[in-house]
């Protein structure tokens, strides 16, 4: 993997800057209805890991942007110009009527195509990263615009906090929960991709009801993800990460995240986190298992 100042002058390099592009877990997801614009109106709880992806950033005065990817998942992308983090670059740079450039690592710690918004906070945190690096004042309405054309999940990926988000993405806020923050989460994902686009297609069209997010209680109770019967139909190993998270000890909460194939186990302590963790890798060896915590506002 060349370095990413490759066919750059190092002079013109500045001290790197570093944004991690934290996961991101839907608690729950209710799909409410299909909009006239042919996206899906939907209720979601999100919350972010403490760890993901990792992006470093030089500054170069070439106007170019490099991008150069690694780490465990980094053979499946491609870093060219349709690489969300390129657009993202690219997006703001025009916006922004920037004439620097930059040459940018991505290294790839998440799987991709795993509904843990791998791409969309990869995205998010490349536009955090290159307002820091050009030193630009960019106000918070201006950067959620530039996010939410990227994509839907881009938006509520940039502050990276616990929030309510609602429509296809255009509206967020944030929102607390007592305990929340507390616990500690485990992702598991089988090693397997699925596409977006073919869960949505797959969802029932069923409107179950709206999300009650008044407490942790009520969220693990009558929360749902409406997309995992979709997903469990293209991927029914599926199935086996859940039953195995919601056999574990202590376990508060066993769902699916997003459109999957990733799902997550929250604990009320790093102690059960590592006994579920250790029994997941010693099953199933094959499995991405990161053990992690909610990331706090």
């Amino acid at each position: 993997m060349p370095h990413p100042d490759a066919g750059l002058d190092v002079d013109m390099l500045t001290t790197p800057v570093t944004e991690i592009a934290y996961a991101k877990v839907n608690v729950a997801l209710h799909v409410r209805a299909r909009r006239e614009d042919g996206y899906h109106a939907l209720e979601s709880l999100f919350v972010f890991a403490e760890d993901g992806d990792r992006l470093q950033g030089w500054a170069s005065d070439d106007g170019a942007i490099h991008l150069t990817i690694d780490g465990p998942f980094g053979a499946t992308l491609d870093a060219g110009p349709d690489n969300l983090v390129v657009r993202a670059a690219r997006a703001l740079q025009a916006y922004l009527g920037e004439q620097r450039g930059a040459a940018i690592r991505l290294t790839k710690n998440l799987p991709v195509a795993s509904g843990i918004g791998g791409g969309s906070a990869d995205a998010a945190a490349a536009l955090r990263l290159l307002a820091r690096l050009w030193i630009v004042r960019i106000d918070d309405g201006e950067l959620m615009g530039l996010a939410l054309d990227l994509g839907s999940d881009v938006p509520a990926c940039v502050p990276s906090v616990t929030q309510m988000v609602m429509g296809r993405g255009e509206r967020q806020a944030r929102h607390a929960v007592d305990g929340l923050d507390a616990c500690s989460m485990l992702l598991v994902n089988p090693g397997v991709g699925v596409s977006t686009a073919q869960v949505f297609a797959g969802w029932d069209r069923v409107d179950r009801g709206p999300l009650d997010g008044s407490s942790l209680g009520v969220l693990c109770a009558m929360g749902r993800n409406d997309l995992e019967a979709a997903a469990l139909a293209i991927a029914p190993v599926i199935g086996d990460v859940l039953a195995m998270l919601a056999a574990q000890e202590d376990v508060l909460l066993a769902r699916m995240s997003g459109s999957g194939a990733t799902c997550f186990a929250l604990f009320r302590s790093d102690r059960a986190l590592a006994a579920a963790a250790q029994a997941v890798r010693r099953a199933n060896p094959g499995w991405w298992v990161m053990e992690t915590r909610i990331r706090s506002a």
